[in-house]
């Protein structure tokens, strides 16, 4: 709808596409990422979204990091640089609405795995 538009862009951010349960030192969840009811963010939680947001929206294109790793490492932050000190869009990534097919991909997590994640986190939080 908006790949012809020269003043206006919508962009998909991918980081959290591929993103694994945060572990702790024993392999276990790191619930120090959520709140209390264990599913929402805690404001560590949310510190390693909007970084991984923020460096998606810097990155080309079809170079998008569908994962957070959560390390909690304020040197991935990334920064704009003076030879592309914009937002990454399709059009200014080198692309035009002929060289990218959008198509729909299948999910990485089967179905199942959110049901199980969804029981296991209400679990959890009732303890």
């Amino acid at each position: 709808r908006y790949e012809e538009r020269e003043d206006f862009a919508v962009v998909m951010q991918p980081f959290f596409r591929n993103t694994l349960l945060p572990l702790d030192s024993n392999g276990k969840p790191d619930l120090s990422f959520f709140a209390a009811d264990c599913f929402h963010f805690s404001l560590r939680g949310y510190a390693e979204m909007a970084m991984a947001l923020w460096n998606n929206m810097l990155e080309p294109v079809g170079e998008k990091q569908t994962y957070n790793n959560f390390t909690h490492d304020r040197s991935k932050l990334k920064c704009p640089n003076p030879e592309k000190p914009f937002l990454s869009t399709l059009r200014n990534s080198g692309f035009r609405s002929s060289d990218l097919i959008l198509d729909k991909t299948e999910p990485s997590v089967p179905y199942w795995a959110v049901i199980v994640a969804a029981v296991a986190g209400v679990l959890v939080g009732s303890l």
